[in-house]
């Protein structure tokens, strides 16, 4: 009998092979290819037949293995489509490293033993009625958002509602946006829970990833809290999925296969008919869209936990403040910051920066210092004293001869948390310090650097936005964004929103407590309405604006974009690449195409990028007409197209 078995590599169809072995859909088999053996799955489609007669071969063996559902496979197929990326690299992104793992011993499976137990967490009367709208339609696929203002305990609402789906016997996922929440998140988990749930990301060890991607399969575990990665995992019982802070950006996968996490999670829940549960405090815009077309349902909470008051506004005009020489934080935030700490308040310094300086030039010779393979800046990063590029990772020292006299003498234009901290070490001597950065808080001691927090044993925070996604520090009023940026770049058509999002998320930090919190706002920037605007407690208001002029302008979500980025090593062959490229595409793909050109960073890595726009309707069509037509252009050795569906980034 002849079988289609799909194999995890850049293939977009299956292969035939023939078996007497009792085989259905999803199982896992291993397959000669070529002169190795691989593993497949025995897929749900055979490959096109081809005019040409060719000798199948023998399936050597069916692994000792669940298989994987049939739902799940169908996903698989869409999820390719959908991204235009081979079958066969969508099915890579199940197994691990190419293959799936044996069922271990029960002993392994311990840590993750099932056993709920009864908490005192009473829900409030608007958290209950929150509860009950989503409890009452997790029958069968539906997306629900549960918007809350930060501090609304939205965590104990879908706690509940995770805790009824369990109870039936089901498994549930939760997906985070960052690796770094995954600690203080995980605890919380336990205290509601009384069990250990399986943590998944790219941090954790090759072991532990076996184990828990068997204990998936094998529903020996029951909930796991992960990454982007985590939709992938191979679930049987799959009855709930949860997308946590879903408005954030960091759920768009560049690298590799690109996909949003977010919008892959509602597809993988329609294919499986279960419910999926969208929280954030405010919403995507794809996500208010979907809200205001009837197609989710909401739930809101508009009350802080305990009913804690909402930070106070206040905002310090730096066009009559003057600074001194070489300092970021004025005076009059100095004495209100003192205030704060005399009263046992923590207090955060925001600037959303890495490193101590941005931007480096010698003031003899005027060289600036920017990253040797990508057409982008270095930074300069004072703790490890050295200049660092934060999209490539190259790395130099800062010493350098001077083509005018000896040594560079260096100037470091615009501050960091760095050098934040270093001028707020000086301002408070006495207090503990500690910067919150994506360079600090993914160490194997960031455990411990938590917990000082959260028992207000570090007085002051130095943090980039990483601080703003879902940390509750009980002791933290005073917040001071040392310079809100409200600029416009020409190529992010999300600026508006993601400005929105961030400043919302990080005042939410203040005041969880119940204690008497102010955000203060340092600014050259003026425009006041902007600021009212976007710490609103109703956010809602500033996203309709927003909707209109997507509108008006047909962009997402009333189009769909699809980036291809073309990149090369040779500028003058890449550009005229791109241009025959374009011609031959232009009258066969299903929308409107405009370009090429440059990309915002035209160098990255050694290579250089151009980009090309497709915009049209929402529908598959243009995805189709694009996976057609792609493979028969053949592009000259050494350039290579990337597909980015429903772009979040230009660059």
């Amino acid at each position: 009998m002849k079988f289609p078995i799909l194999l995890p590599n850049i293939f977009d169809y299956p292969f035939t092979y023939e078996s007497n072995l009792k085989l259905k859909i999803g199982d896992f088999v291993e397959v000669p290819f070529g002169k190795s053996k691989i593993t497949g799955v025995v897929w749900n489609e055979f490959e096109k037949n081809s005019l040409k007669k060719f000798k199948t071969k023998k399936i050597i063996n069916k692994l000792d293995i669940p298989s994987l559902k049939k739902s799940t496979l169908e996903f698989l197929n869409w999820f390719a489509e959908y991204n235009i990326v081979p079958k066969g690299m969508a099915l890579k992104m199940v197994l691990l490293s190419g293959k799936p793992t044996k069922i271990f011993e029960e002993k392994f499976y311990q840590n993750f033993n099932f056993d709920i137990k009864e908490n005192s967490i009473k829900l409030t009367t608007e958290q209950k009625k929150a509860f009950d709208q989503i409890n009452l339609s997790h029958n069968k696929f539906n997306v629900h958002v549960l918007q809350g203002t930060t501090g609304s305990g939205k965590t104990m609402v879908y706690f509940e509602v995770l805790k009824k789906i369990l109870e039936k016997g089901k498994q549930g996922l939760i997906l985070l946006p960052e690796i770094g929440l995954t600690s203080q998140f995980e605890k919380k988990f336990i205290e509601f829970f009384g069990f250990r749930p399986a943590i998944w990301h790219s941090g954790i060890t090759k072991k532990n990833k076996e184990i828990i991607w068997s204990g998936i399969i094998s529903e020996k575990i029951k909930i796991v809290i992960g990454a982007r990665s985590a939709l992938f995992l191979p679930f049987k019982k799959l009855g709930l999925i949860i997308v946590d802070e879903e408005h954030d950006q960091s759920f768009k996968q560049d690298e590799g296969v690109t996909f949003n996490a977010r919008d892959m999670a509602i597809s993988r829940a329609s294919f499986e008919n279960i419910p999926i549960n969208l929280i954030t405090a405010v919403p995507s815009l794809e996500t208010y869209e979907n809200i205001r077309k009837k197609k989710y349902k909401i739930s809101k909470l508009e009350k802080r936990y305990q009913d804690a008051s909402f930070p106070n506004y206040e905002i310090i005009d730096l066009n009559k403040v003057k600074l001194e020489k070489q300092s970021w934080i004025s005076n009059e935030v100095i004495q209100k910051v003192n205030t704060h700490l005399e009263n046992k308040n923590q207090v955060l310094f925001f600037l959303n920066r890495r490193g101590f300086s941005p931007n480096v030039f010698c003031k003899k010779c005027l060289n600036t210092f920017s990253c040797p393979d990508c057409s982008i800046n270095l930074v300069y990063h004072k703790n490890k004293d050295n200049l660092l590029c934060h999209y490539c990772g190259f790395k130099t020292s800062l010493s350098r001869n001077c083509i005018k006299d000896e040594k560079c003498n260096f100037i470091f234009s615009g501050p960091g948390v760095e050098r934040i901290s270093e001028e707020v070490k000086k301002k408070f001597p006495s207090k503990k310090i500690e910067i919150f950065s994506s360079d600090t808080m993914n160490k194997k001691d960031s455990k411990y650097k938590l917990d000082r927090i959260i028992k207000n044993e570090t007085q002051i925070l130095v943090g980039t936005q990483l601080i703003s996604k879902g940390f509750h520090f009980p002791d933290l009023n005073c917040i001071v964004v040392v310079d809100i940026d409200l600029s416009s770049q020409g190529h992010d058509l999300r600026i508006a929103e993601k400005n929105l999002q961030l400043y919302h998320q990080l005042s939410g930090r203040a005041g969880r407590a119940g204690k008497p919190s102010t955000v203060y706002f340092q600014t050259y920037n003026t425009n006041s309405k902007m600021i009212s605007d976007i710490t609103n407690t109703n956010p809602n208001i500033f996203l309709d604006k927003e909707i209109e002029i997507r509108k008006q302008n047909n962009l997402p979500p009333f189009q769909r974009f699809i980036a291809l980025i073309l990149t090369g090593e040779n500028e003058n062959k890449l550009q005229k690449e791109a241009l025959r490229f374009k011609s031959f595409i232009k009258n066969k793909i299903y929308g409107k195409i405009l370009g090429p050109v440059s990309a915002p960073i035209f160098k990255l890595r050694k290579k250089y990028r151009i980009r090309l726009l497709i915009r049209g309707p929402k529908t598959l069509k243009m995805q189709n007409s694009l996976a057609i037509v792609i493979p028969k252009f053949k592009f000259l050795s050494g350039i290579k197209l990337s597909v980015d569906v429903d772009p979040i980034n230009f660059n």
